[in-house]
């Protein structure tokens, strides 16, 4: 029973590896434009934090790039030699919104989710659960953006055409 769920662990973690991988080189390369079954178009990109991890137990290595403009040259060097995406910093926009929010590949884990601003102003006859309404509406809004695009990610890993996916996603690291 310990090793299923170990190995459950570890297929979780390079799950969430390859996806933060393919959503970085995807996202460069087309410039963060997403597109929803019903055509909304919406931006999804990997900016300003990005950690790359390789190795095992002891000899573990971590790097972490991170800046306001940054780059990110050496995360992307890093997948050079070998290293796993292991944590990003996504920024998601549509219209006038942005959004912000970490995940972390090896548990699958969204932390620190910022929406847009909401209007905390109450003025006579508004709803008083308006603004916590709105504020889940934001959230709801940010996490369908989210799950689009890793159902665009699945259906391209567990499809015959992932062989020419990992081709072109290595091809966009030695660009680096």
């Amino acid at each position: 029973m310990d090793i299923d769920l170990e190995r459950a662990a570890v297929q979780s973690s390079l799950i969430g590896q390859d996806f933060l991988t393919w959503l970085w080189a995807t996202s460069e390369q087309q410039q963060g434009i997403f597109q929803t079954p019903k055509g909304e178009t919406f931006l999804l990109l990997v900016e300003q934090r990005v950690t790359v991890q390789g190795g095992e137990g002891e000899g573990k290595e971590t790097a972490v790039c991170s800046g306001p403009m940054a780059e990110l040259k050496e995360a992307r060097a890093g997948l050079k030699t070998g290293k796993k995406v292991g944590q990003a910093k996504l920024r998601i926009e549509h219209d006038t919104h942005a959004w912000q929010v970490s995940m972390n590949a090896d548990q699958f884990a969204l932390t620190g989710l910022k929406t847009p601003r909401v209007d905390t102003r109450v003025e006579e006859g508004d709803d008083p659960d308006g603004i916590f309404l709105e504020k889940l509406f934001l959230i709801e809004q940010a996490l369908a953006y989210l799950d689009h695009v890793f159902a665009l990610f699945l259906k391209r890993r567990m499809g015959p055409e992932w062989s020419e996916e990992v081709k072109r996603i290595r091809a966009w690291i030695q660009a680096a």
